[in-house]
């Protein structure tokens, strides 16, 4: 009978003690395999959906929760201001700007967001039409891809918003429907999970409602409105905010352009990437936490595969010392009981990956319903093959000590009891 097969019938002969030992050892590893593999996708989101934008300029109120609502879509907007505020910030011929892309938000389908913008946020995201037309009239609507799979919206559907992001019939707007006629490829970003339309079709939703609620009529706009140019002719209209690439990031006069704005207008001006780190750091102090007590759990399972081979050593060793007195060498006892070790590890590992695999691809519906990015639990990284190796690296140093017991058996005295 070859060593492994005798390790396996050694470690199948007590089964509590297997049991208790991968229970413990899968729970350590499966919690800080759920941990790397969700940072590792909640990173990739955040740093995908930065799309190079260098500042976003909108209401004064929480930098954090502006970054967070205009970029990433999941918070609310901290206000809104007026096109004439927002006019120098507009200008496509402003020296110290590449790209503005206004965004106008309010009301949402199916908790999916609506945002009044023009095309500039397509190459923003680099974005590309997948099927039908980029929206032009008002009330329609290209959206992403996600929102198609989600809602089951095709071209030529048509359907009404609610306000905010609740999806409630009671708070659904009494207007004319947004129509699809365009959708985008699936990209990977935060606009698969968006509606596109124009801001002139946002302000005639709102003006829409609020003159309904005053109890007269409203009136739409004659052209609709689309790009900076035709929105800066709309002073009195407002905005949500404004995302904004430099034309060059080292230049003086644009390092100090958010200092500027915030300390001499009415607006505040964000840098996404200085927000996103600041989040980063405030969520790390939770996952860490987690990650060291995910640790301990591994360790102290570790433990109890010591143990557990330990006492073993007690109830075995007429058994080992026969192994001896029928040729087995010491370096076969010792590596008996490495390979016993190595595969309670394995199992365990094993174990660890259904829970946390399995548990990332339960929670990945409720995540993407919180982030409004896609999850899932049906992916590898780099992180399970260090864990793989740690994992065998705890059942090897679990072992050592009860192997060199096995090693040094005394045959004499052991077989002479």
């Amino acid at each position: 009978m070859s060593i492994l097969k005798l390790a396996w019938k050694n470690i199948v002969s007590n089964p509590l003690n297997l049991i208790l030992s991968i229970i413990l050892f899968g729970l350590g590893i499966g919690l800080i395999s759920f941990l790397m593999l969700l940072n590792t996708q909640l990173s990739e989101n955040f740093e995908k959906n930065l799309a190079d934008i260098d500042l976003v300029i909108g209401a004064k109120g929480s930098p954090l929760q502006m970054i967070l609502c205009s970029m990433y879509h999941i918070d609310n907007p901290t206000g809104n201001i007026t096109v004439d505020e927002a006019k120098p910030f507009l200008n496509p011929k402003h020296p110290l700007l590449d790209m503005m892309v206004p965004l106008s938000l309010g009301d949402s389908y199916k908790r999916h967001r609506i945002v009044g913008t023009n095309d500039g946020i397509l190459d923003l995201y680099k974005v590309e039409l997948g099927e039908g037309k980029i929206w032009a009239q008002d009330l329609e609507v290209t959206i992403g891809a996600g929102v198609a799979r989600a809602t089951g919206l095709k071209i030529g559907d048509s359907f009404k918003s609610s306000h905010g992001f609740e999806d409630d019939e009671d708070l659904a707007h009494d207007h004319s429907a947004f129509n699809v006629v365009g959708i985008l490829k699936p990209s990977g970003s935060v606009v698969d999970q968006l509606i596109l339309t124009n801001p002139s079709t946002v302000w005639v939703v709102h003006d829409h409602a609020d003159h309904d609620h005053e109890g007269h009529d409203h009136s739409h706009h004659s052209t609709p409105v689309r790009s900076n140019e035709e929105i800066l002719q709309h002073p009195e209209k407002d905005i949500t905010s404004i995302l904004v690439r430099y034309k060059d990031k080292t230049n003086f006069r644009t390092l100090s352009l958010p200092r500027a704005i915030n300390d001499n207008t009415d607006m505040q001006a964000a840098s996404p990437p200085y927000e996103i780190n600041k989040l980063y750091s405030l969520i790390g102090v939770g996952t860490d936490a987690i990650r060291w007590l995910a640790i301990l759990i591994a360790l102290v399972s570790a433990i109890s595969i010591f143990i557990s081979l330990y006492k073993s050593m007690k109830e075995r060793k007429y058994e080992l010392s026969l192994i001896r007195v029928m040729g087995g060498s010491r370096i076969t006892l010792f590596s008996l009981i490495i390979f016993e070790g190595i595969i309670l590890a394995i199992i365990g590992y094993v174990v660890g990956m259904i829970i946390s695999h399995g548990g990332m691809e339960v929670m990945s519906k409720f995540l993407q319903s919180s982030y409004r990015y896609d999850f899932t639990g049906w992916r590898m990284i780099v992180g399970d093959a260090w864990l793989f190796l740690g994992s065998i690296m705890l059942g090897v140093i679990a072992a050592l000590i009860p192997a060199y017991q096995a090693s040094y058996t005394d045959i004499h005295k052991t077989l002479s009891e």
